[in-house]
Parts: structure tokens; C-alpha cells; sequence
């Protein structure tokens, strides 16, 4: 009774665990989006302040140049991120299904007519 309880202590924790994962992999993304937007919105009031909008100018800002470069490395970030969310997800859905079935089974062995609604009661199989 007591390892089939912390089995399934062992198996709530790792279902909260990848949950946990899930959670953070989506707030990084959102956190690495709004740091993109925000890059995005400064290289425009660059642009605007200097009024050249050609990135291969010469006289293109440096700073809008820097800027650009963080965006797409956020950018690039981010959807490898994505991936990795995309199967943290898949990871934790099979986690969840597991423990659910591990739950079921315990609840099952918990109730011993469970199982055996064919048989009367106190009627054993012979072997």
C-alpha cells in the first residue's frame, strides 16, 4: 500500500514538474516576443529620428543596425524555443495520461470487486 502511494506521489510530482516546464518555456517565449516588439519599436523611432531607412546605407544608425541584429537573434530564439514547447507539451500530455491510468489502476486495486462484475461474490477461480 505504501509503494503504490508513493508511486503515485512519484508520478503526481513528475506530471507537476512538466507542467512546470510548459509553463516556463511559454513565459520565456512571451518575455522573448515583447523584447522583439520593443526592439522593433526602436529601431522605427530610429529610423524615423535619422530618416534613413535603407539597412545596407552607409549611414545607416549603428544603433538600429545592433537593435535589428538582437531582434532576429530573439526571433531565431524563440522559434527554437517553440520546438522545444511543442514537445515538452507532447511530453507532459503522455506524463498526464500515465498517471491518470496509474490512478485508475490504484483505484481499481483499492476496491476489490472492481474488476470482477462477472463473478459472484466470495466465488474464486479455480487453478
Amino acid at each position: 500500500m505504501k509503494s503504490r502511494d508513493m508511486a503515485m506521489r512519484l508520478k503526481r510530482r513528475e506530471v507537476e514538474e512538466k507542467s512546470r516546464k510548459v509553463d516556463d518555456l511559454e513565459r520565456i517565449i512571451r518575455e522573448f516576443d515583447q523584447m522583439a516588439a520593443d526592439l522593433e519599436r526602436q529601431i522605427q523611432l530610429e529610423e524615423d529620428r535619422t530618416g534613413i531607412r535603407d539597412r545596407a546605407h552607409f549611414s545607416y544608425s549603428t544603433f538600429a543596425k545592433a537593435a535589428a541584429q538582437r531582434r532576429d537573434n530573439l526571433r531565431q530564439s524563440t522559434e527554437g524555443l517553440r520546438e522545444k514547447l511543442a514537445a515538452a507539451v507532447r511530453e507532459r500530455d503522455d506524463t498526464v495520461e500515465q498517471f491518470s491510468r496509474a490512478a485508475q489502476q490504484a483505484a481499481n486495486l483499492d476496491d476489490p470487486r472492481a474488476g470482477r462484475r462477472d463473478r459472484p461474490f466470495g466465488i474464486t477461480a479455480l487453478r
